[in-house]
């Protein structure tokens, strides 16, 4: 299996890696977006996945095509392996400023630590063989230093963490009230506010967006379910917000 197709045009295409984490690690999905000849690996996940994960894309494209490979925060089933592909490729990462530093400590050598590029706070724009990724900025979401990349050649965007669910048999959403059961749990715990995430809203409805593709579960597809999934986060306390004092006790 070398990923499931969900966008394609001429020039471009992207695939979806959804079946590669072992069942004893949370599940994690990897984004690959090719651009006429060239390739931009989205959040590629941890040790146990890489080598799998090369051989799908080897399929695809050749890895030294891969141009760019974007980390949209700090955690393992994302980072984790990235010293393989920078080893196996000769692409550019990409990361928030606040992380590069903690990149290291997942095994990065130091011959490698210059092909990191450190994302300011307020994004920033990939440009792939003409077509411009927008890397926006999605702090506390839930990383403090976070960011999610939008495509406007596809009309994705890859929005991380956020839309993650956990326990659906399904790759696309069909039904978004019984699917809220599967992401409800983890927003409350993993985002900071309500506060962010009504900034976020406000963000992403300037954009034109057909899909929202999480790195964990199902996808969002369809202007329909796109403003279902952002009118939800929009009114969704969360995080601080159902936190209170009784919180806060010594054991």
């Amino acid at each position: 299996m070398s990923g499931n197709i969900i966008y394609e045009s001429k020039d471009h295409k992207v695939f979806l890696f959804e079946e590669l984490t072992p069942a004893s690690a949370v599940q994690a999905n990897q984004f690959l977006i090719i651009h006429e000849n060239s390739g931009v690996l989205l959040d590629p996940g941890g040790h146990k996945v890489y080598s799998k994960l090369l051989s799908d894309i080897s399929l695809l494209i050749p890895p030294n095509n891969i141009k760019a490979i974007f980390l949209s925060h700090q955690d393992p089933d994302i980072v984790a392996s990235i010293n393989g592909w920078l080893m196996t490729t000769k692409a550019e990462a990409w990361i928030s400023k606040l992380w590069t530093r903690f990149l290291p400590h997942f095994g990065l050598d130091s011959q490698l630590e210059g092909r990191v590029n450190s994302i300011d706070d307020k994004g920033t724009k990939l440009i792939i063989d003409g077509c411009e990724l927008l890397v926006l900025p999605a702090h506390f979401l839930h990383s403090p230093g976070n960011f999610q990349i939008y495509d406007p050649c596809s009309k994705i965007l890859f929005s991380g963490d956020l839309g993650a669910s956990l326990g659906q048999d399904y790759v696309f959403v069909e039904d978004f009230d019984n699917h809220i059961q599967y992401m409800e749990g983890f927003h409350k715990r993993y985002m900071a506010s309500n506060k962010i995430m009504k900034f976020w809203a406000n963000m992403v409805r300037e954009l034109d967006i057909e899909i929202i593709a999480p790195q964990h579960g199902a996808i969002f597809k369809g202007k329909d379910m796109v403003n279902r999934f952002i009118e939800w986060i929009e009114n969704l306390e969360c995080g601080v917000d159902l936190l209170s004092q009784e919180d806060y006790k010594a054991p």
